[in-house]
């Protein structure tokens, strides 16, 4: 999941500490990145972009399929990418990852994904009590009100959203930092 990096759209908690341009322009090459370093003939690339208007943009590789997150809070825009990557129900796992995670390695993905072996969802937990990782094995079966309530930004994040997959197989996978403040950009 990605957003596209325009100044004042896109890191504006970390924008307000240290520049909203400075901030975008930290996003638009940690995504690109972050695309070049996750790229593994095991799974397939799928961006999804916000703002939906955003999807034709030349800010990332063109080889890459993408779909428009969609309207909504996290929440439901996540479910959408889980369960209808590239707009079409998912027959196999999905994980979705968020975009300003600089030590994500291919290693971490094949691990969240292997996970999914015997397990019906799997979370990349950050330290800050929210995920940069969500899986499902099969994204189709997730009840309709995955993520409802979940507080967003803030230390409750990935509780809440695993009290929305009740008697689901959860694993938790490597815990890795996503870049929200200036604190975590140093």
């Amino acid at each position: 999941m990605l957003k596209e990096p325009r100044p004042g759209q896109v890191k504006t908690r970390l924008g307000r500490q240290i520049g909203m341009i400075p901030a975008a322009w930290w996003y638009r090459h940690q995504s690109a990145r972050l695309l070049r370093r996750l790229r593994d003939p095991r799974w397939r690339i799928v961006l999804a972009v916000s703002p939906d208007r955003a999807i034709g943009s030349r800010v990332w590789t063109a080889d890459l399929a993408r779909q428009p997150q969609g309207p909504g809070d996290l929440g439901p825009r996540m479910l959408r990418g889980l369960q209808r990557p590239e707009g079409r129900a998912s027959q196999g796992p999905v994980c979705l990852i968020g975009s300003d995670i600089p030590a994500i390695t291919r290693a971490h993905i094949a691990r969240a994904f292997a996970a999914l072996g015997d397990h019906d969802a799997v979370f990349g937990p950050a330290p800050d009590g929210g995920f940069w990782l969500v899986g499902a094995r099969h994204p189709a079966r997730l009840p309709r009100d995955t993520f409802k309530g979940a507080r967003w930004s803030s230390r409750h994040a990935l509780a809440d959203s695993i009290a929305t997959l009740p008697g689901l197989r959860i694993a938790l996978t490597d815990r890795l930092r996503d870049i929200d403040t200036a604190a975590d950009f140093k």
